[in-house]
């Protein structure tokens, strides 16, 4: 994930050369005669930077609160660790909840300030963190993807078979693994400024002021093979999987029609439309808004950030500075967006908080797995659990089914809504 771009004075004309990583710091004086918006004391007034500090913290707080919820919901209620799913939750939520201590707070310093006084070791340091991070975050969110698409267009036996122990502890490791190949590997050893140094170093030094800045420059091909690996692929994965869980839980509700129809009785008295349609037409409207929010989200937050991301290195790196800090907040935004999507979406996942939040009410306490319960089949997409029930008219009578053609498997059945 990337570092805040920085303008790097020179002898010229100022040129912006911060984007996505670097394993070269640039440690810029800042010249006196350097346009007013460089310097912090100018760039933003008193009021501005009060708005933009509260803005900030707000976004802080809430992915600290967030990811520790969600974290400590699942280690002390028994029925959320038997969802396989929420393994990915948790690690997910531990990914995003580092973000946001370890990346944002000295990233919001760093904005405010405009000027970075933790040494060029650490500079290095927090933007491979930053890159490693927000990379795994994502790499999370494909796997919640792939492990709701198995569980949900897959018959129950496949999705045991896929998703065992092991394969679930390999997903895991990949998750946090693979981003150090484009994190702290390249940029310690500098292969993301590969063919620009002479550029970098053209700016790089100028003894007329203290101040400091910690800027990272990227090579094309740097660019491109991270921005592929973090952000185009796990979001073609998302799309594949998640289009393949909407036509599935269409699939149900139209199967769950035809069921309606072949209990319809045969006396020709008329019966209400909401009987046969309502449900159908409300699990089919809450799977496509959920669908919608989480990719919407994801997109929203991530895809300016990656396209300008590539597009910077063929342009001259001459993306605006305020344009960049704008897009990675955004990105940042989304470690505080995910416990919302993935987990407070969920019943079972909103039991648990309450239950922590109002210090073990028993109101709240999920009812045993033993007594009566409805009688219900629900399709749970990524999270958020979708109840597929339908009704039959039989003599007269109102009689529930449970066997229908939709998956009665614990990953795929959490609760009824």
């Amino acid at each position: 994930m990337p570092g805040a771009p920085r303008l790097c004075p020179g002898n010229g004309p100022g040129f912006f050369c911060g984007h996505w990583t670097s394993s070269y710091l640039c440690l810029l004086p800042v010249m006196e005669e350097l346009d007013v918006n460089v310097s912090s004391s100018e760039r933003f007034n008193v009021a501005e930077k009060i708005a933009l500090l509260t803005f900030i913290s707000a976004v802080i707080l809430m992915a600290i609160l967030g990811n520790l919820l969600v974290m400590v919901a699942v280690c002390r209620d028994r029925q959320l660790r038997k969802i396989k799913t929420n393994y990915f939750i948790v690690s997910l939520a531990f990914a995003d909840l580092l973000v946001s201590v370890v990346v944002m707070p000295f990233g919001a310093i760093e904005l405010v300030e405009n000027n970075w006084i933790y040494g060029e070791m650490f500079c290095l340091v927090r933007t491979s963190l930053d890159v490693l991070l927000t990379t795994a975050s994502i790499l999370h969110l494909c796997c919640i993807s792939l492990d709701r698409y198995y569980a949900i267009c897959c018959q129950p036996l496949v999705y045991r078979n896929k998703m065992t122990p092991i394969r679930i502890a390999v997903m895991l490791g990949g998750c946090w693994v693979i981003p150090t190949f484009i994190s702290f590997l390249p940029i310690m050893q500098g292969w993301n400024s590969i063919g620009i140094i002479d550029l970098i170093q053209q700016r790089q030094f100028n003894k007329a002021s203290n101040s400091t800045y910690c800027v990272f420059m990227v090579n094309k091909p740097y660019a491109i093979t991270c921005s592929v690996v973090a952000f185009y692929i796990p979001f073609l994965l998302m799309v594949l999987a998640y289009y393949r869980i909407y036509i599935t839980a269409r699939e149900h509700a139209r199967q769950i029609r035809i069921l309606q129809r072949a209990g319809a009785p045969t006396d020709g008295r008329q019966h209400h439309p909401d009987q046969h349609s309502t449900h159908r037409m409300k699990t089919e409207t809450k799977a496509a808004k959920t669908l919608c929010i989480i990719m919407g989200c994801f997109c929203l937050c991530w895809a300016p950030f990656f396209i300008t991301n590539i597009v910077d290195p063929f342009i001259n790196y001459t993306v605006p500075e305020q344009l960049w800090t704008a897009f990675l907040w955004l990105g940042y935004i989304n470690s505080g967006l995910n416990p919302f999507l993935y987990a407070f979406l969920n019943k079972s996942f909103r039991r648990a908080f309450l239950i922590i939040l109002c210090c073990g009410d028993e109101r709240y306490r999920r009812p045993s797995i033993l007594g009566p319960a409805v009688p219900c089949s629900t399709t749970t997409i990524n999270g958020s659990t979708h109840v597929l029930r339908y009704t039959v008219l039989h003599n007269g009578h109102h009689q529930e089914h449970e066997k229908l053609p939709i998956h009665n498997d614990p990953e795929s059945q959490e609760s009824c809504f």
